[in-house]
This record gives C-alpha cells, structure tokens and sequence, in this order.
C-alpha cells in the first residue's frame, strides 16, 4: 500500500463522520425552528433559509483566509480547527434557548467551518492529475455514506425530542475531531508551503487569482449555477416531502439515506468507470443534463414513491462535479491548490448565501395560504433553470480548450 492509500482512506474517515453529524440534523430543523418561533412549515422555511445565509456569508469571507493559512502552515491544523468549530456549533444548537441562537451557532460554524476546502485541497497534495478527478469523488462517497447514516438516525433520534439530534451530533464531530488528532497525518510538504498574504486571502483577492488560469475563470459562471441550482434540493428538501407528502422526519431521514446511497455508489464507484470511459468534458455534460431532467421530475413529483425514482437520474448527474473539480485543479500548481479550494468554497459560499434564501421564499411564496397558485414544486423548476444555464456556459468554456 503506497503513502497515498493510508491518507486516503484517514481523510475519507474524517469527511465521513463529519458528515454523519451534519446529516443527524437535518431532518429535525424544520420542527426545532417552528418550535422555537410559533409559526407554520412555510414560514419555518423562511427561517431555515436565512439560518444557510448566516453559515454561507461567514465562509464567503473566512474560507479563503483558511485556505491561505492552509497553504502556509498545512492542511492538518486548518482542518483540526475547522471541526472543533463545528462541534462547539452543535452544542450551542442543542442549547438554544431562543431563534437568535441559532444565528449565532451558524455564524461560529461558518467562521471556523473549513473542512471540506481543506479536504480538498488535501486530496489534490496527495494526488496525482490523472487521479485527481476520481479522488474528489471520495468526498463525494462520503458526503454519500455520511447522508445513508446521519439523517437516518437523525429521524430516528428526533422522534425523542428536536434537540437530541444536535446533542449527538455534537459529541460524534468532537470524537472525529480527537481522531483527527490522533491519526491524520499532514499532506502539504514544507518545500510546497507558500508564505501567507492578506491581498490573496480574502474573497475578492482569491476569487481574482482565477484570472490567471483561463478555464478555470470560464467555468466559474457554470460553477455557480450548478451550486444556486443544487440548493432548491438541499435547502428545501425537508419543507417540500412534509408539506406535499406529510412526511415525518422519520421517513425525511430515510429519503435522505437513499439519496446518500445513490450519491456514494455515484462518486465512491460509478464515476472510476465514467470519467476514464468519456473523459472530463462529456461526464461535464452528462451530468448537468440529468440533474436537469431530474430536477423537473421532482417539481412535479405527487406521489412520495416518485421521489425516490426520481433521484435516480438526479444523483447519476454527480458525474459531473469531481470532473469539473479534476479539470480546474490540473490547472492550478501544487503550492496553490489550498488557495484555489479556498476561492471556490468562497464561490459556493456566495450562492449560497443567494441560494437558500432565494428557494425557500420560493417555496414560501407558493405555499402560503392567501397565494392564488399553489405550487410547493417552484424551488426545483427554478433549480433546473440554473443547471440549463450551467450547462450552456459549460459548452461554450470547454469547446474552446484542450480538455477531453
């Protein structure tokens, strides 16, 4: 087993577990929020919305700074702290006493919420180009393995009370935490270490040093509408199935172990097949197309078993992103791949900040009581909106340069 093998299967571990506790509690949000403000599901939504706003505009502007210290002092202590923050967040979720808690748990976390920029760019040290784009697919896999267990217990613990699942989410992200320390070793060599620089680690400073790379700057376009677009799942998934199909939170958690499972056996399998077989570009197109089909077959989904059909040709659409990942990073040279990883989290962390709010008023919007036109479905026609555009400006990006 070589060096890479052991480091791989470490920073899969710790993805994992720190998945895991995000997943637990999911499905228990909608009812902690409603419980803490009186209101119903729809204006829960609103809240929910606001609350990834709060965690997106904190990593918006900390994520390059982290991704900056990341390249400086290595992956190990930016990832340590990252997932220390994240537990203190759980804990003062379980503990809130009021709404305004909430914000204050998810403006923490997204200070100190650095482990999947870190993760990447630990992945890319310890990968070789022709690898890369397979070996993002473990964040992927795990994102996948981590969405079968988490939200699974999550429902099942939140049928004990609404804070339970946060409570256990806390004390799992702490255990990964210890076994971070303990076990994962640093990926950065000190000969590929740069020196920190303010001008580059801060938002608009990353998202600038794209330029110098011409198709990673031709993607950002595709890039963003494929994460504006992935949140009319992820931000209103829950609000949706209990509102359409009066789904508990128990079965929110079992739709969202299914949808883990595809997304593993996508990214952790499928893709070591796809990508060599049609290369980079056309696993682009591939999988922006069906995450378009399915996101239309979800808005006018009115039966629960259509759901569950329906995410099959969704989560076949994951195909796309560890190549659009393996493209960008084969542009950037070692010693700038925490700063490249730190930009686009920095580019994710803008849509969603424009993301959640913008589906869930959505979903609001057509599911309030003196709206005419009832349609709870509105979030994933103006998803699969974006991906068309995403799509679009994909085609145009790689057509005109070299990549397969």
């Amino acid at each position: 087993m070589s060096k890479r093998e052991p480091a791989m299967i470490f920073i899969f571990i710790t993805l994992l577990i720190d998945v895991i506790g995000f997943g637990i509690i999911i499905p228990v949000i909608p009812k902690l929020i409603t419980e803490l403000t009186g209101g119903t599901l729809s204006d829960a939504s609103v809240y929910g919305g606001w609350l990834m706003f709060s965690f997106a505009t904190m990593q918006f502007l900390f994520s390059p700074i982290f991704g900056g210290l990341s390249d400086k002092y290595g992956r190990r202590p930016v990832l340590l702290l990252s997932l220390f923050g994240f537990g203190i967040d759980y804990m003062l979720l379980a503990l809130s006493p009021n709404i305004g808690w909430l914000f204050v748990g998810r403006i923490f976390a997204g200070i100190t919420g650095a482990s999947f920029t870190t993760a990447t760019a630990y992945i890319a040290d310890i990968s070789t180009p022709d690898k890369r784009a397979q070996n993002f697919g473990m964040i992927g896999a795990a994102f996948g393995l981590g969405f079968i267990i988490g939200p699974v217990i999550g429902g099942l613990l939140g049928q004990f009370g609404s804070r339970i699942p946060f409570y256990a989410s806390a004390v799992i992200t702490l255990v990964n935490w210890l076994y971070g320390y303990f076990v994962l070793p640093e990926s950065l060599s000190k000969e590929n270490r740069r020196p920190f620089d303010w001008k580059r680690a801060n938002p608009v400073g990353s998202l600038m040093q794209l330029k110098k790379y011409p198709i990673i700057s031709g993607l950002v376009i595709s890039l963003v509408c494929v994460y504006i677009a992935a949140h009319s799942v992820q931000s209103t998934w829950s609000y949706f199935t209990m509102e359409q199909f009066k789904w508990s939170e128990g079965m929110v958690g079992y739709s969202l172990g299914v949808v883990g499972i595809l997304v593993a056996f996508v990214q952790g399998f499928l893709i070591r097949f796809t990508t060599p077989k049609l290369g980079p570009k056309n696993s682009v197109y591939i999988g922006l197309a069906l995450y378009t089909l399915g996101l239309i077959l979800f808005a006018f989904a009115n039966q629960s078993w259509m759901m569950f059909a329906f995410l099959i040709p969704y989560c076949l659409g994951g195909v796309a992103g560890p190549a659009l990942q393996g493209i960008m990073s084969n542009q950037v040279p070692d010693n700038e791949q925490g700063e490249l990883q730190g930009a686009l989290t920095s580019l994710i962390s803008i849509t969603s900040i424009v993301g959640p709010p913008l589906m869930t008023n959505l979903f609001s919007y057509y599911t309030a009581p003196v709206q005419g036109f009832y349609f709870p479905g509105a979030p994933f026609m103006a998803g699969a909106m974006f991906m068309l555009i995403s799509l679009l400006f994909a085609m145009r990006t790689l057509k005109r340069t070299g990549v397969k």
